[in-house]
């Protein structure tokens, strides 16, 4: 049988073992409604709270500051709906939301039908050839009908690290200095959650979007973080459970393997991302070797598993095919956009353009990659690429793209 090599762990990560091993009880054992009084019911409940107060340490926050959701998704979409409908800082002026044009589909998806629908004033605001957002740009953007600035901590395509804490301590400043509470600051953390030091505190973030399926936990959970005092409209009405900001019966195992799997890799974090950095480096320095290739995303600050690199004159979509034949997984961006055969919207809105960006692959790395891996990719990304350009009508200039 093939080996698998799999390279797409931006899309999803394998569960850790451990993490099914501390799920197993809440399926079967410990399966009660964790609302209930009786004491299965209790038990769950227990479970729940365990999970809350665990991730909330670990993101130095407090244990009601911590809603569950069905995932990264909902969780975006719960903060970037829920706060500007719950908030208006000028009468008679509509809510004014800032974000940037590569943050995840699940953010700028509902904000742009918001603004067609006229309930918010939207500014996406640009990033440099990198990727990368400018506080500068942030704070000129600013303006006193500001309700939410929304910017990811790093990006899931091209793996760029945003200064976070910079634009959180500019927010903090211009709340200081005109005497407001607004603008509230939200980032989606969901690609950066396994690999970066994530501290409500030190990033001056009010929300925060994380959830289980990039951190080798299960699909389909996540959580809010919600800072003690903002008020958010909900999304699910019902039950009340979950603070009242989002009802529905709390999926325990999940909640438990989320808990289980964040803990798990923030405490293999630096070690983790030490091996993987060599790894990252060495594919990087490989695929660049083909000619006409070209790194997207900021070179050094970037997460340590991600390398996407653009190959001229050939398409994404075909690469990845013929990748897959030979047993190597990678993609060619967000996974939530797979099903288009639009280039990137973030390779686009690095500056490159589109016959160009249609050319990019997505190398993500996790716990199961070995040096053996990466001599893999490297030694059948050349041959694949070759074989493309010889098919490809296309033949770009790559002066015109470095």
């Amino acid at each position: 049988m093939k080996k698998i090599i799999y390279l797409d762990h931006a899309a999803t990560t394998p569960i850790d073992p451990q993490v099914v091993e501390a799920m197993l009880p809440f399926f079967s054992e410990s399966y009660g409604n964790p609302s209930s009084f009786h004491s299965i019911g209790m038990e769950a409940k227990e479970a729940v709270t365990h999970a809350r107060k665990s991730i909330a340490n670990i993101l130095h926050g407090h244990e009601d500051e911590i809603i569950f959701t069905s995932g990264g998704t909902e969780s975006d979409v719960l903060a970037v709906t829920g706060i500007p409908r719950a908030h208006k800082t000028v009468p008679g002026t509509k809510p004014h939301v800032i974000t940037s044009a590569i943050e995840h589909h699940a953010v700028l998806e509902p904000l742009m039908h918001m603004q067609k629908k006229e309930e918010i004033e939207l500014t996406i605001l640009p990033v440099d050839r990198f990727g990368m957002v400018d506080p500068k740009v942030v704070k000129d953007a600013l303006k006193p009908s500001t309700v939410l600035v929304s910017i990811m901590t790093a990006n899931n395509e091209i793996g760029t690290i945003e200064p976070i804490a910079d634009i959180g301590r500019m927010i903090l400043s211009w709340r200081k200095d005109n005497k407001t509470p607004y603008p509230l600051f939200h980032t989606d953390a969901c690609q950066a959650a396994g690999a970066l030091d994530i501290n409500v505190e030190l990033s001056h973030v009010d929300l925060l979007t994380m959830n289980g399926s990039k951190i080798y936990g299960p699909k389909g959970v996540g959580i809010l973080f919600v800072r003690r005092g903002v008020k958010i409209e909900p999304l699910i009405r019902g039950g009340g459970q979950e603070r009242n900001i989002r009802s529905g019966t709390e999926n325990v195992p999940a909640i438990v393997g989320l808990a289980k799997a964040f803990d798990l890799v923030q405490a293999k974090r630096e070690k983790e991302n030490a091996r993987l950095t060599v790894l990252r480096d060495q594919l990087t320095e490989g695929l660049l070797n083909i000619p006409k290739s070209r790194l997207n995303g900021h070179p050094t600050q970037r997460l340590p598993n991600s390398v996407n690199i653009s190959f001229l004159d050939i398409e994404g979509e075909a690469a990845v095919l013929y990748l897959d034949a030979q047993g190597i997984m990678a993609s060619t961006g967000s996974a939530c956009a797979s099903s288009s055969l639009d280039p990137s919207h973030v390779i686009i809105a690095t500056g490159l353009p589109y016959e160009a960006a249609h050319g990019s692959i997505r190398f993500t790395l996790g716990h199961s990659t070995t040096d053996k891996d990466i001599d893999r990719v490297l030694e059948v990304m050349p041959g694949i690429v070759e074989r493309l350009r010889q098919m490809s009508p296309v033949n770009l200039d790559m002066k015109y793209y470095t």
